[in-house]
């Protein structure tokens, strides 16, 4: 009976926190803030320790989840509603690189010294400060860069090339299935399929680990 108790409690608190993720958005996934991170964490403790506690059912555990979702959903609403209330809930961005110069005060105010900031740069593949005109420490931690104009990588328009359109990509097989839903968003179907997989000596779908197609590169192919 214990197992079984923390079996339906398990699988009830994992639907819970996946509705909930569902209904609060992907910001809190992709712009993490300390906010959000602490907000993750309790949630995640919440279910933890009811699982573990013979006093707690799934009326407790969804209460308590429930509760702390509706908070966090009037969180989300309070900052989108008021924006003077955005940097106490969620702060706001810090320039510590200003015209190439390090912002030595607001580099500790946010806690960032030159070890944290340089590995931030060289995630933006920038390996020097010399390089850097701005540098803006983001609320999710993450830092964005605006480079010297001599280190920028020049553009099409800098070029004055014609411009082409852009096109994207689509993953047309995975792992030995058909994504059927981007075969007819480029406007091709099965058959049309199986015939270019034949042009390339291919006559098996489940000997295919990753296919993909664009217009201008076809249908490229890797085998598993």
């Amino acid at each position: 009976m214990h197992y079984g108790s923390i079996f339906v409690e398990t699988l009830f608190g994992f639907v819970t926190l996946f509705i909930l993720t569902k209904v609060l958005g992907k910001t809190q996934i992709k712009q993490l803030t300390a906010f959000d991170f602490i907000s993750a964490l309790i949630l995640g403790e919440l279910v933890g320790n009811a699982l573990y506690d013979k006093e707690v059912g799934i009326l407790e555990i969804g209460f308590a989840v429930l509760l702390w979702g509706i908070l966090m959903y009037i969180t989300e609403f309070v900052t989108q509603k008021y924006k003077k209330s955005r940097s106490l809930l969620e702060g706001q961005p810090s320039i510590v690189i200003h015209k190439g110069k390090l912002q030595r005060e607001i580099m500790k105010k946010g806690k960032l010294d030159m070890n944290q900031l340089l590995h931030l740069l060289r995630s933006k593949d920038v390996f020097t400060v010399q390089e850097v005109d701005y540098a803006i420490l983001e609320t999710d931690g993450t830092v964005s860069v605006l480079k010297k104009t001599n280190f920028q990588t020049p553009t099409r328009k800098d070029l004055q090339l014609p411009l082409e359109n852009v096109e994207l990509s689509f993953m047309i097989i995975n792992d030995g299935e058909i994504i059927y839903d981007n075969l007819t968003e480029v406007g091709y179907d099965e058959k049309w399929l199986t015939e270019e997989l034949k042009k390339q000596q291919i006559f098996s779908v489940q000997s295919i680990f990753y296919a993909e197609y664009s217009k201008s590169n076809g249908l490229y192919v890797q085998k598993a």
